[in-house]
């Protein structure tokens, strides 16, 4: 789970936003797969659940000014467990804070286990292309075998019949 939240600072507090300052989003994945997109705007938010490995990508645009401005923006973006907003849970339940830490701690637990899954998966996969990239070396290393010793032994044919001839004439 992947939760953003951006905004554009104002510069002046006494003076509303100008319009020169808005910006474009586009939050991508590594293979170009686009979970957000916002078109032309001062401040917004973004949730999607990753469904692809790798990292994901932020890239702001700015309108084109002339002359040029420099604007900041506040963006906060967090994943996993951080995505969570707790106080609302706490809220929303009327929950005391003993029964909110044990739903962070399950959560919690629940992340690792399924993070140990996945690595058990990968060390899997891991074994199996080692075994295969072992098997063919060894493939490799007979083939290689068998056509040095052939070699050997069609320089030890040549050698010994042209003495032969060598001594015939």
């Amino acid at each position: 789970m992947a939760v953003g939240h951006y905004s554009v600072i104002n510069p002046n507090d006494e003076h509303p936003l100008p319009e020169s300052h808005k910006l474009t989003l586009r939050v991508t994945s590594v293979y170009g797969n686009s979970y957000h997109y916002a078109d032309r705007v001062q401040s917004g938010q973004f949730v999607f659940k990753a469904v692809e490995g790798g990292d994901y990508m932020a890239c702001f645009f700015a309108i084109d000014h002339h002359p040029a401005i420099k604007f900041s923006v506040e963006f906060d973006w967090r994943s996993g467990m951080a995505a969570k907003d707790w106080s609302n849970v706490a809220k929303k339940g009327s929950l005391d804070a003993m029964v909110v830490e044990l739903k962070k701690l399950e959560d919690a637990i629940t992340s690792i286990h399924e993070e140990m899954f996945y690595l058990r998966e990968r060390e899997h996969d891991m074994q199996q292309l080692n075994n295969k990239t072992n098997s063919r070396m060894a493939l490799l290393s007979f083939v290689s075998l068998f056509v040095c010793l052939s070699v050997v032994g069609l320089q030890v044919w040549h050698l010994k019949s042209f003495f032969e001839k060598k001594k015939l004439i």
